[in-house]
């Protein structure tokens, strides 16, 4: 984080807690095993001492944090178009299509949002994503289109990141799922983990990883074999929309991952091949974190998504 030193005395004893674990909560947006990388390190002490990562923190203790500096990126900067909804020094806020991915991974090292944040914003992304996701608070799926805010310093990206994690943060989303739901509106209360045989993908069990997750939804309008919603999360799960409407027995339109069977018969009964999953961020809103003024901002629907409700409208 820009080699700056942070100091800070902790409030509240945490007697049957780790260290990384006292700080994880405080910092959400670093992993535990960067902050128990940084504890080893000495770059953070209690009380001007190296401690374990096992230490459990007590009231009045004063922890100093040295932040290294971030490692020079090595994904290319590219220049590529951006649908930019807002901008100003602090953060800007986008407009992702699908199709793009958000960050480099194994075997993606170019085109992806990275990329074009690095040509755009020239060096002004936190580096609290590291060197492969500067800037990212959050992320949407490939397929996904709509709003994403990025951070340009450790300060905002620290503070949004808090939002997220406290709920603060309202995410709207327009979905088209398979089949006609039987209610106007609803909401799913089911925790996610990992798949225990598809890693790739994510799954509702009742295991110890497990993480609650909360969406509520309504009805837009019913489709012919399929029902467009208005979708809001109140936690952040990876693939969340999508594993909760396949827990419920209507996966999204176009989603070949948890809902191979239904799309097929969908095509079939329709004639209608969807090009993606058919989810779409329409709206964003957060506190901005420098004003203090509350921010929201609407990602038109593109024009897969209106064409694939053409196509299934009754």
């Amino acid at each position: 984080m820009n080699g700056r030193t942070e100091i800070f005395a902790v409030e509240k004893s945490f007697p049957r807690g780790r260290l990384d674990s006292f700080l994880r909560q405080k910092f959400p947006p670093i992993s535990r095993a960067a902050l128990k990388r940084l504890i080893e390190q000495g770059h953070i002490l209690v009380n001007g001492h190296a401690v374990k990562p096992t230490h459990h923190p007590r009231a009045g203790e004063e922890i100093e944090i040295h932040w290294p500096p971030p490692k020079p990126a090595t994904v290319r900067p590219e220049k590529m178009p951006l649908h930019i909804l807002f901008e100003d020094p602090s953060l800007l806020v986008l407009n992702k299509p699908a199709g793009l991915v958000v960050h480099p991974a194994a075997g993606i090292e170019e085109h992806t949002l990275v990329n074009a944040l690095l040509f755009h914003c020239a060096g002004e992304l936190s580096g609290i994503g590291g060197v492969a996701r500067p800037g990212i608070v959050h992320r949407l799926d490939k397929e996904t289109s709509g709003c994403l805010v990025v951070a340009k310093n450790d300060e905002t990206h620290l503070a949004l990141s808090r939002q997220f994690a406290t709920r603060q943060v309202r995410k709207i989303y327009n979905a088209i799922v398979c089949g006609e739901l039987a209610r106007d509106t609803g909401e799913i209360h089911a925790a996610i983990a990992r798949h225990p045989t598809h890693r790739k993908r994510m799954a509702v069990r009742d295991h110890e990883s497990s993480r609650a997750a909360h969406t509520t939804y309504h009805v837009l309008e019913r489709l012919r074999a399929a029902t467009l919603l208005e979708v809001q999360i109140h936690t952040g799960r990876t693939h969340q929309i999508r594993v909760h409407f396949q827990f419920v027995g209507h996966p999204l339109v176009g989603d070949d991952t948890y809902g191979a069977r239904q799309n097929q018969a969908l095509t079939e009964l329709t004639g209608y091949d969807p090009p993606r999953v058919m989810l779409h961020a329409r709206e964003l809103a957060f506190v901005h974190p420098h004003t203090q003024k509350p921010m929201a901002f609407e990602a038109p629907l593109p024009e897969d998504f209106r064409l694939a409700l053409e196509r299934l409208r009754i």
